[in-house]
């Protein structure tokens, strides 16, 4: 069957997006930004971006356009071992849906909260003891928590009906409204934020630069680590986002895009954010450095009690989480896009049985789990493990693999030339086997000394083994007993090195001869060699002789 496709270049560009502005652009850049020197964190983070995050957004847009399939199919037409590689993206994006969507579920409670202002005096003490009923100890389940339980059941609900209803009707409509709603939420918000009395205060705490951070190296791994963790890479997402975008797509073009709007955002947020920290820090008679915080300590604790102390509070605190809600929506829904398409190609399946038996169980295993006192501790756990020890293993392996061991860059960077109207020179290439590697390399390596040091959060080595080692470990695991059960079965190379693919569930194949290998002069090596992308027909399938001749 005929993949899907986006109907516009706009829609793809917007889900991108979408998928990238996440919970971590609005409570995790403005913090990271402060702790790294401020106004000179910009500079780092900008080098970042241009070395490392837009180099691999657009050699994922390339893999997936290129071989139009989910992680897994993509990565076996490289190679069959490196199939591993795809599944183990899968079971990271099955893992961070599961207790992502958690978080969205607390965001539209809070939105009811902000109208009456529920968490009272104690916003701390509201969140983890009435509202989400926390345990004492982590890895202790004993009592359900319905507060939690039924406003997860609603984003489950929307979700799986955005999915089922396809890429063109579902995810890019979707997007369509989310995206333009999100950015006149947060303009709103960040003009009433700079109205408060203290504004500039927190401005100038967010701005001011301290130039001796940069000669840190903490500071630069915390830029790359914000640029990986931010633009939605390593996940598998973009690969199966640009596996439906047509042939003649610019490649390029949309990644430049894609990427400084995701950036744009995050600073947005952050002048949002420390303008109202800085009304806080005024009201309280404090410093900045006192109020400032990140993650759920920012969102569900500090902004409520922002939100308390200031005028119209109940409207600013709505459009707060709502802006939560909207953002983890439309990064949700490309998370678990990322699993159902590796089961379609896999399985052949039609797209709504997909979404409700893969998309069910993802929505299952997250109701059953965290809407207990014992869910918070998990999804803390398993957050950051999945992170240092999914996501950012998982690009440095693409990386390695990809650049190093099969040498498909000069491949790639035809493919993506050959329709985008700014070329890839040399530099992309330098940046993603040299660059992106070895700040990858180290970030794993500062990482682990960090975790060996000491027990992550405190908590009992028992519990990481199974909350955060043992998630971690078991998402490796999956890819690889995946890659050894699809046996010979899927796309793969054909020994003259054309690349096969089966063709829906009944297992027909179809053989498309690499294009680059029949340019003038043209060589699978030559970074030189035109290689335009496959245009033979409307299902892009190319039809060769066993010559390789059209």
């Amino acid at each position: 069957m005929p993949r899907e496709q986006w109907a516009t270049r706009a829609g793809f560009i917007l889900a991108a997006i979408g998928s990238a502005i996440g919970l971590g652009n609005i409570w995790r850049f403005p913090a990271v930004t402060y702790e790294n020197g401020g106004g000179a964190f910009l500079l780092p983070y900008l080098i970042a971006l241009i070395t490392a995050g837009l180099p691999l957004l657009i050699l994922e847009y390339t893999i997936g356009r290129r071989y139009r399939a989910a992680p897994p199919g993509a990565f076996r037409q490289m190679a069959r071992p490196a199939e591993a590689i795809g599944w183990w993206q899968v079971a990271i994006c099955f893992v961070i849906a599961t207790y992502y969507a958690v978080i969205l579920a607390w965001a539209v409670r809070y939105v009811g909260f902000s109208v009456g202002q529920s968490w009272g005096d104690d916003p701390d003490g509201f969140l983890f003891g009435e509202f989400l009923r926390t345990a004492d100890t982590p890895g202790a389940f004993s009592a359900f928590v319905p507060g939690v339980f039924w406003p997860l059941v609603a984003v489950w609900v929307t979700v799986l009906a955005i999915l089922a209803l396809g890429v063109r009707r579902g995810i890019e409509r979707a997007n369509k409204i989310f995206i333009p709603l999100l950015v006149v939420f947060f303009l709103i918000l960040v003009i009433r934020a700079l109205t408060l009395e203290g504004a500039d205060i927190g401005l100038d705490a967010f701005f001011s630069p301290d130039w001796d951070a940069l000669t840190s190296g903490t500071v630069w791994v915390a830029a790359y680590g914000q640029i990986f963790f931010s633009l939605s890479i390593g996940f598998g997402i973009m690969i199966t986002y640009a596996s439906y975008l047509r042939r003649r797509a610019d490649l390029t073009g949309s990644g430049l895009v894609a990427g400084f709007a995701n950036s744009s955002f995050e600073i947005l947020a952050g002048i949002g954010v420390f303008a109202t920290l800085g009304f806080m820090a005024t009201a309280a008679g404090v410093g900045v450095d006192e109020v400032a915080s990140s993650g759920l300590g920012l969102a569900f604790v500090a902004f409520p009690q922002i939100i308390s102390e200031m005028p119209l509070g109940g409207f600013f605190g709505m459009l707060f989480f709502g802006s939560l809600v909207v953002a983890g929506i439309s990064s949700l829904i490309s998370i678990v896009q990322v699993v159902v398409s590796a089961v379609q190609d896999r399985t052949g399946m039609a797209r709504v049985p997909a979404v409700l038996s893969v998309g069910g169980l993802t929505a299952l295993v997250s109701l059953l789990l965290f809407p207990t006192d014992g869910g918070l501790y998990v999804l803390d756990a398993a957050d950051h493990f999945i992170n240092q020890y999914g996501i950012a293993l998982a690009a440095l392996v693409i990386v390695i693999t990809v650049s190093w061991v099969l040498r498909m860059l000069p491949v790639l960077q035809a493919d993506a030339d050959a329709t985008s109207a700014l070329l890839l020179g040399r530099w992309w290439r330098f940046f993603l086997a040299v660059v992106t590697p070895l700040v990858l390399g180290w970030m794993m390596i500062d990482s682990l000394i960090d975790e060996f040091s000491d027990n992550y959060e405190g908590y009992a080595t028992s519990f990481l083994l199974w909350a955060g080692w043992g998630v971690a470990v078991v998402a490796v695991l999956f890819g690889v007993v995946m890659a050894l059960l699809s046996g010979r079965s899927g796309p793969t190379k054909d020994s003259k090195g054309a690349e096969t693919a089966r063709d829906g569930p009944t297992g027909r194949r179809t053989r498309t001869a690499a294009k680059h290998r029949r340019t003038a002069g043209g060589s699978p090596g030559d970074p030189n060699s035109p290689a335009p992308p496959n245009t033979s027909g409307p299902d892009d399938r190319g039809r060769t002789d066993r010559n390789g001749n059209p």
